[in-house]
């Protein structure tokens, strides 16, 4: 320890952050980056894993919904988790899980094994995420350094989201349907080897007794309430979905009302009643259901209406997520002089502005106009996320970050899932509406083309090429018709979430 850090320790003030700790977000960085990438790149896989696998339709859903349905339902009780048994060693051991069932699903010999194996790599990627937040603010007690941590941290979310893809499409054009899960293997093994020698252990010093009621409240609370949304999402067995949105809810109200309850809760609920954290916390999830249910439809444009190939519409995408990462670590300094309750709301106007532009074109959107869009987009959501996820943490008690950390994470989650629930229903159901099936196709070929543009496009594969050309052109111009109302909804959500960031976060300073 040197003496300027033992002087400023013997004052009282924060303790800036050297290069050891820098080094040690560089490390923390790699389960960010996994994690976004492993969201991104099992799309692409699809088609290879339908014929190698030959999963039902039923099936093939669940291989793409189990992941994220054990993560959001598990984050909250891994967060608090990490609280107790300490952070680092959470980490540490959903490394481990996560590098070896991505083993185990890269090499699946049946659909019904890889779903169990994308369950369990749900339940370990629980463990990454809100550790990797919440060890940032023990690495960093600098409040400024800890601002441009974290917008290093969110930034490995746009990263990702830009590298899966175009990972993907590399890697399926060479190898196995596998090798995709394959990518976690030489990502978290140096994490193993760097995490014990860089990032020192921290924890709640005055832990609760553990709960299994509050658990088994919290599992009960989320996953339902997922399952439901993407069963609605699904236009499938409607009642199932509102009893499982109704059983999540209750056991979310029974969840609350035992930790306002208990000495020791094990999510202290409280936190919520800060304006900075509950807008904070509301900003995250109105800007990531907006972002993901818009990257729902405009990668479905890129490829299925304008013709691009999927790592021609990665490269498109690539500029918005660029100034995404830009815009969230250009925002550090800005941050120090300006106010949240004004840098946010701007930079959400300015996203606001990248949706109508969508909504006003509509089925006139180019690549080089949506370019543009995503930009805009890109810009504000990047300097709004930073903000935000930096006040959840700095308005939280240091002893319970883990926790304050999950509810981030939660919002993440549950905002991708209504993202993708919310506009792609719309847009769904706009497409059912609109499209004009040609004469003369079977009862399976209907039923295909009828629902999605995807469907559409494979069916046409197999038609004559006037009725393959017909059925497309129906296909492209019933999908455009919704991209205009499902555009303007995303806008609503993000000056929604303006208008919040204004009023909720005007007095932190």
């Amino acid at each position: 320890m040197t003496l300027r850090t033992s002087a400023a320790q013997a004052a009282g003030e924060p303790v800036r952050a050297g290069r050891r700790q820098w080094v040690a977000l560089a490390v923390l960085m790699l389960p960010v980056v996994l994690v976004s990438v492993d969201n991104t790149v099992l799309n692409f896989a699809l088609p290879a894993i339908s014929k190698a696998l030959e999963p039902s339709g039923v099936a093939l859903l669940w291989i793409i919904d189990v992941y994220p349905l054990v993560l959001a339902a598990l984050l909250v009780t891994m967060g608090a988790l990490a609280d107790r048994i300490g952070r680092r060693r959470l980490l540490l051991i959903g490394s481990v899980g996560f590098a070896a069932l991505s083993v185990v699903a890269a090499f699946a010999p049946t659909d019904g094994t890889l779903i169990i194996a994308r369950a369990a790599l749900g339940f370990f990627g629980a463990m990454l995420m809100p550790s990797t937040l919440s060890l940032l603010r023990a690495i960093f007690v600098d409040r400024d350094q800890r601002r441009l941590a974290i917008a290093i941290w969110a930034s490995g979310f746009a990263a990702g989201s830009a590298l899966g893809p175009i990972l993907g499409g590399v890697l399926l054009a060479h190898y196995w349907w596998g090798s995709v899960f394959l990518i976690a293997v030489p990502v978290l093994v140096p994490l193993l080897v760097l995490v014990p020698l860089l990032i020192p252990e921290s924890r709640d010093p005055e832990p609760g007794p553990v709960d299994p009621v509050s658990i088994l409240l919290s599992l009960t609370a989320m996953g339902p309430f997922v399952y439901g949304i993407k069963t609605f999402a699904g236009g499938a067995n409607p009642l199932i979905g509102m009893a499982a949105v109704i059983l999540g809810v209750v056991a979310a109200a029974l969840f609350v009302r035992r930790q306002l309850r208990r000495p020791i809760p094990m999510l202290d609920v409280r936190l919520f009643t800060r304006a900075a954290f509950s807008g904070a916390v509301l900003v995250n999830l109105l800007s990531v259901i907006a972002l993901v249910g818009g990257l729902f439809f405009v990668s479905q444009h890129l490829q299925l209406v304008l013709g691009q190939d999927p790592i021609a519409a990665a490269l498109t995408l690539l500029p918005g997520l660029v100034a995404m990462i830009i815009a969230g670590l250009v925002v550090v300094p800005v941050a120090r002089r300006i106010r949240p309750g004004i840098v946010v709301p701007f930079g959400l106007v300015l996203s606001a502005g990248g949706y109508a532009m969508i909504a006003v074109l509509g089925d006139g959107l180019s690549a080089a106009a949506f370019i543009v869009a995503f930009i805009a987009l890109g810009i504000g959501i990047g300097a709004a996320e930073t903000v935000s996820n930096e006040l959840i943490i700095a308005t939280a008690p240091a002893e319970k970050a883990g926790a304050a950390s999950a509810v981030s994470e939660t919002a993440y989650e549950l905002g991708a899932v209504l993202g993708t629930a919310i506009l792609g229903t719309i847009i769904t159901a706009s497409y059912r509406a609109a499209v004009v099936l040609p004469a003369g196709l079977t009862g399976s070929q209907q039923a295909a083309a009828g629902e999605t543009i995807g469907g559409a496009a494979a069916v046409a594969e197999s038609l004559p090429a006037a009725a393959a050309d017909a059925l497309m052109e129906s296909a492209r111009s019933a999908f455009d018709s919704g991209v205009a109302l499902t555009a303007g909804i995303g806008a609503g959500l993000v000056l929604l979430a303006a208008v919040l960031a204004a009023v909720m976060l005007r007095r932190e300073r």
